[in-house]
């Protein structure tokens, strides 16, 4: 029997390479589409805690009839890692052919991460902000608030953006390599409000288990995006902001399971399960309606869900084969 299978192997350069910001940003809003009219099969994905060494483990398998796919992803979160000078998230993805089963790749899955979760942030800001939103906050400095930033320069002219972190340095060196890389002035701030001043459009990408602002301090007219808390006894935004947000989620089912910026305010009765107006895929789609008017104040929470990285993996794993990226070894 002649067996020549082979697995391409893509590092963390390739992913990026493979996968710019508006193109992931358009593979996104595919996904979502697809997840939102059922076509998608997403299981719930397995969370494997590690309390001894402050950690946790969480599986996401998904299959796309659509492009004869199916992909898990294994990731990571560890909160002492920074300490240690790893990242907090780190991941990897597998792909496979739906039709075989056979293995097609395995690549790095921190950097594409933070790519479709930024083109996720993204996809909701094109759909659901003013055009002539023009200044970002952005909460946090990691990995995954850059690629929130780069998606925001990608579905519309930002001039300008404030960071605000815990830790000032981080902040600092956010902002300037981030006012290098995409010719804007980026600021870092020193509380939220100054954040929040005259910000047209705000990013969460933190690890709080508290709201990282205060609702007097969000402008009416104002777009959020939170994609920092994914477990429901955390959450990002205040819940006087949610009661007053027109809130688009990724997925009702995940929303309602992992986003605590959705369950507490629930728990609290200040919102009904009727006050998510719609899945991003439906806004896709034109089946649900997106902002009303200027004044509107929009939320898209996004919890994760594996569709988006085989989406983007398939993507990548396409886009690779062109450019001649990675490394092929035989199985």
């Amino acid at each position: 029997m002649n067996d020549h299978r082979t697995l391409r192997f893509l590092s963390a350069a390739d992913v990026r390479r493979a996968l710019p910001m508006k193109e992931a940003v358009e593979v996104m809003k595919e996904a979502f589409r697809e997840l939102s009219e059922s076509r998608a099969i997403v299981p719930p994905r397995t969370h494997v805690a590690v309390p001894e060494h402050q950690g946790g483990v969480l599986v996401m398998p998904a299959y796309s009839p659509d492009t004869a796919r199916f992909g898990v992803k294994v990731i990571t979160l560890f909160e002492n890692n920074p300490a240690l000078n790893l990242p907090f998230i780190q991941a990897m993805v597998m792909v496979f052919d739906a039709t075989t089963g056979s293995a097609l790749a395995i690549m790095e899955g921190t950097s594409l991460t933070a790519i479709r979760s930024g083109a996720a942030s993204g996809a909701a800001t094109d759909l659901l902000a003013r055009a002539d939103a023009r200044k970002v906050a952005i909460f946090g400095a990691g990995l995954q608030a850059r690629t929130q930033l780069d998606a925001m320069c990608a579905v519309r002219a930002i001039c300008s953006a404030s960071v605000f972190d815990q830790d000032p340095t981080r902040a600092a060196t956010f902002a300037r390599d981030a006012s290098a890389e995409l010719g804007i002035c980026v600021s870092v701030a020193l509380s939220s409000a100054e954040a929040l001043d005259g910000a047209d459009v705000i990013c969460t990408a933190t690890t709080s288990a508290t709201p990282v602002f205060a609702d007097c301090e969000v402008a009416v007219g104002t777009h959020i995006n939170a994609i920092g808390s994914y477990k429901p006894h955390m959450r990002e935004i205040p819940a006087a902001t949610v009661v007053r947000a027109h809130v688009v989620v990724d997925q009702l089912d995940a929303a309602w399971a992992e986003a605590g910026d959705l369950i507490l305010p629930l728990q609290a009765g200040l919102i009904e399960l009727g006050h998510l107006r719609a899945e991003l895929g439906e806004l896709v789609a034109g089946t649900k309606p997106g902002r009303s008017d200027a004044q509107a104040l929009t939320f898209f929470k996004s919890v994760g869900i594996a569709i988006q990285d085989l989406a983007a993996a398939s993507r990548v794993l396409a886009n690779a084969g062109v450019l001649g990226l990675g490394t092929e070894v035989r199985l």
